[in-house]
């Protein structure tokens, strides 16, 4: 009995250094994404001076993994998610390759930057559901929450290294060469996962007779049913809604308040709060109490969103960002958690998918909106002689980009209310006790 414990300990140990390995290149490989994200975002902002302009990026980013992400999911389901995930990598680099060789030329368009972008971004609604489900065929329950911190983790590397690397390396190179070490960062993603494919030998898949139109009602029924988990997907939803404003406009913001370079200081000062937390959950892991841990992460979240509006000192902002990007890890853990507990694995990676594709629904809205929000109503209304320079502008004060303030207050209010809203809804505290089906899925509220 010993001996086969032993065992199995020594399997879990190989399985867990194949995830790290694999974990390593989605690292790489976001940094190189957040390298692009941000030098383009900040390239269009300066050639436009709107808003509206650079969240049309964030759209190119978010909008194809939005319309593709079910039938991505499908795909994890019926193939080999290691295979998936290599021809996500790579076919990611077409796009980055379009752009690259379009500014050569000179004189390159935004349209030919949105549709480089848009391209990368279609591959990566095949790679993600993918990942997400590769987690938990590689390892048990007990690992979830460590995991998932981990992958927090990478993740944050767009927010906390991505910023302050590329503002270095735009003072060295030109942009272009952004997008060549973009590229190299997915190569070395996609060999890695090639490797382990290749020691690991390949995985019998249960391939499905249904078409994808049933396999989609399928998840569909599979997440509907649990009425617990609905809503928490709904309510996560509508918040992720406020945090996209916040992901479109929070550049702008502070590149009203500061330099270029500064700005990139201060996003990775902010990301270092992911950092932390990922951390946190990364070596301790997390204890039950779920969604009281939901809670009160969201509350705190929704106060320090809204203190990035009530100055514009850059040092405030950062402190305040910092707190805010700090709850974010609990967040996304708590949600991950109870949703993996309540979703039979067999289908996971199609109901993982709808639920990303749901969710997603809320930063679309917010992206689809945020620039006319913005330019048109908020930022007018906040000018020196702007209809609430002698109300709100009290509190926000006013001038250029004041009324992404004033959203970025009551966007944190609301969010405060949303998570007294959980504390309250009987059915996601049910989702706490239910026994674990050894599923998996992947829920992340993404910063800006």
């Amino acid at each position: 009995m010993t001996d086969e414990s032993e065992k199995m300990t020594a399997e879990q140990k190989n399985l867990y250094s194949r995830f790290l390995f694999i974990w390593f290149g989605q690292f790489i490989s976001v940094i190189g994404t957040g390298l692009t994200v941000f030098s383009l975002g900040i390239y269009v902002y300066q050639q436009t001076n709107t808003a509206s302009s650079y969240v049309f990026i964030l759209m190119c980013v978010f909008l194809p993994p939005f319309l593709l992400k079910p039938y991505g999911g499908i795909l994890a389901d019926r193939y080999d998610r290691r295979l998936m995930m290599i021809l996500g990598d790579l076919g990611a680099t077409l796009g980055l390759l379009f752009i690259f060789f379009m500014m050569l030329k000179g004189n390159i368009q935004l349209w030919q930057i949105y549709l480089g972008i848009a391209t990368s971004s279609v591959f990566s609604a095949f790679q993600e559901p993918a990942y997400k489900a590769l987690i938990t065929d590689l390892l048990p329950e007990a690992q979830y929450a460590r995991a998932s911190g981990l992958v927090q983790l990478a993740s944050s590397a767009q927010y906390l290294i991505s910023p302050f690397l590329a503002g270095i390396l735009l003072t060295i190179i030109d942009i272009k060469f952004i997008f060549l070490i973009d590229t190299t960062t997915l190569l070395i993603s996609s060999s890695i996962v090639i490797w382990i494919r290749n020691i690991s030998g390949k995985v019998k898949i249960d391939q499905h007779k249904q078409n994808i139109i049933a396999d989609l009602k399928e998840g569909m029924k599979e997440f509907s049913n649990n009425r617990g988990v609905f809503n928490l997907v709904i309510i996560t939803m509508i918040t992720l809604f406020f945090v996209g404003l916040l992901q479109s406009l929070f550049i702008p913001l502070l590149l009203s308040l500061t330099t270029v370079k500064t700005v990139g200081i201060s996003q990775s000062i902010c990301a270092s709060g992911i950092l932390i937390g990922s951390l946190f959950i990364g070596v301790f892991g997390s204890k039950n109490k779920y969604v009281k841990t939901l809670s009160i992460s969201l509350f705190l979240s929704g106060i320090f969103f809204a203190n990035l509006g009530l100055s514009k000192n850059i040092i405030f902002v950062t402190l305040a960002g910092f707190m805010f990007f700090a709850t974010l890890p609990f967040i996304n853990t708590s949600i991950e958690v109870l949703i993996r507990k309540n979703i039979d694995n067999r289908k996971q990676g199609r109901v993982w998918s709808l639920i990303s594709m749901i969710t997603y629904l809320g930063s679309i809205m917010a992206f689809a909106v945020a620039g006319f929000l913005a330019d048109k109503i908020f930022n007018p209304l906040l000018e020196v002689d702007g209809l609430l320079a002698g109300t709100a502008g009290f509190i926000t004060g006013t001038g250029e980009n004041r009324g992404i303030a004033l959203m970025f207050i009551i966007s944190g209010l609301m969010i405060s209310m949303i998570a007294l809203l959980i504390w309250q809804n009987e059915k996601i505290k049910r989702l706490e006790y239910v026994e674990s089906q050894d599923s998996g899925i992947d829920l992340s509220f993404q910063p800006g």
